[in-house]
C-alpha cells in the first residue's frame, strides 16, 4: 500500500507516519491540505501552481488507488490522455464562451483564493474555499465557494459530500450547452469499462434507472456507480445527485474508458436537441448552488446497496 507522508513530499509504504488520532484530520502539508481519516491518508486538496482546484487520490479503506494516478503522477501502465482529468475535480468547458475544462492554450483557468473555513472533527471535517473563474487573458469571469465535507468512515466505505455556489460576481454568466463537464472523477485505469485500443475492461457503469456501461452516457439518472478491480478486488465509486439540484436528475458525462461526470448543461450532446437548449443563465450579482455525495466502496453496485444508499442520503436531506 502507497500513501503520502504528511513529511515528505514522495509516496511512501506502510503507515508508520500516520497520526494514530482517531476522527477527520486536515491540515496543510508541502502545498496541499490533507484529510486523515482515522490517523489514515484519505485525499489531498491541490490548489497552488494548479489549473484547477482537485482533490487527488480518492484511497479506498485499505489503501488503493481508486482514481487514475497521471497527470499527477507517472507510474507504469497508465494511458496519459485527457491532461485536464485531475482525479476529482468541478469545471466546466463554456462560461460566457470561455473553456474552463480543457488544458489548451486558449482555455481559462479556475484559480484559489483563500480558504474560507478549514475544520476538523471527530465525526467529520470540513473545507471551504473561494476561487476564481479567469479567461485565458486573466480576466474574472465569476467566482465560487465550495465546501468539501469528510466524513468519519463506519466500516470499509468511504464519503465525502461536495457543494459548490456559483456567483455571478462581475456580470450575468451563462453556463453554456456543452458535453464538457462538470462534476467530475477520473476513475482508475484497471476499473475502465474499455482499455485502450477498444480492448473490454473489467469495470462497469450502472446507473439508477437501469442503464449500465456505455448506455449511462448522455442519459439521467439519480446516481451513478462505476466499479471494478483494483489488484485484484472490486472497488467503485458513486456519485448522488442531490434532489435539491437545478435540472435534478441530471444526465451524466460518463465514459467506459474512466471519465465520470455529472454535467446538467450539456442536453444538446445528449439529447440532440437544439445547440443552447442545456444553456442555464445566472444574472449579474446571482447565484447557483450544486451538491453532490460520493460514495467509495468495496465490490460491485449490489454488493454496496448503492440504491438502498441513495435513498438514506435522501432521507436525510428531508430531514
Amino acid at each position: 500500500m502507497a500513501i503520502l507522508c504528511g513529511g515528505c513530499a514522495s509516496w511512501c509504504s506502510g503507515t508508520g507516519q500516520a497520526s494514530a488520532s482517531r476522527g477527520v484530520r486536515l491540515y496543510e502539508t508541502n502545498d496541499v491540505i490533507r484529510v486523515d481519516l482515522d490517523g489514515q491518508l484519505f485525499t489531498q486538496y491541490h490548489f497552488k501552481n494548479v489549473t484547477r482546484p482537485f482533490l487527488y487520490p480518492l484511497l479506498s479503506a485499505d489503501g488503493e488507488h481508486l482514481t487514475r494516478r497521471w497527470p499527477q503522477e507517472d507510474v507504469p501502465g497508465e494511458e496519459h490522455d485527457h491532461p485536464h482529468h485531475h482525479a476529482l475535480w468541478y469545471s466546466h468547458g463554456d462560461v460566457n464562451g470561455v473553456d474552463l475544462w480543457s488544458e489548451s492554450a486558449k482555455a481559462g483557468k479556475t484559480v484559489h483564493q483563500s480558504v474560507v473555513k478549514q475544520k476538523s472533527g471527530s465525526d467529520s471535517g470540513s473545507l471551504t474555499t473561494r476561487n476564481e473563474w479567469r479567461d485565458k487573458d486573466g480576466k474574472v469571469i465569476a467566482h465560487d465557494e465550495r465546501t468539501f465535507r469528510f466524513h468519519r468512515p463506519t466500516g470499509a466505505e468511504r464519503t465525502l459530500d461536495f457543494e459548490i455556489t456559483i456567483h455571478a460576481s462581475h456580470g450575468e454568466i451563462t453556463l453554456g450547452d456543452t458535453k464538457e463537464g462538470t462534476f467530475a472523477i477520473r476513475m482508475a485505469e484497471s476499473m475502465r469499462n474499455k482499455q485502450p485500443k477498444n480492448q473490454p475492461g473489467a469495470g462497469h457503469l450502472v446507473s439508477s434507472r437501469g442503464a449500465k456501461d456505455g448506455d449511462v452516457w448522455g442519459k439521467r439518472a439519480e446516481w451513478v456507480d462505476y466499479y471494478g478491480p483494483v489488484n485484484g478486488k472490486t472497488y467503485g465509486i458513486a456519485i448522488f445527485d442531490d434532489p435539491r439540484n437545478p435540472r435534478y436528475p441530471t444526465w451524466w458525462h460518463a465514459r467506459d474508458y474512466g471519465l465520470f461526470a455529472a454535467n446538467p448543461f450539456g442536453v444538446h450532446d445528449f439529447e440532440k436537441r437544439e445547440k443552447g437548449a442545456g444553456d442555464l443563465k445566472i444574472p449579474a450579482g446571482g447565484s447557483v448552488t450544486f451538491r453532490y455525495r460520493v460514495l467509495l466502496h468495496p465490490g460491485d453496485t449490489g454488493a454496496a446497496g448503492i440504491a438502498a444508499r441513495f435513498d438514506e442520503y435522501v432521507r436525510a436531506i428531508k430531514h
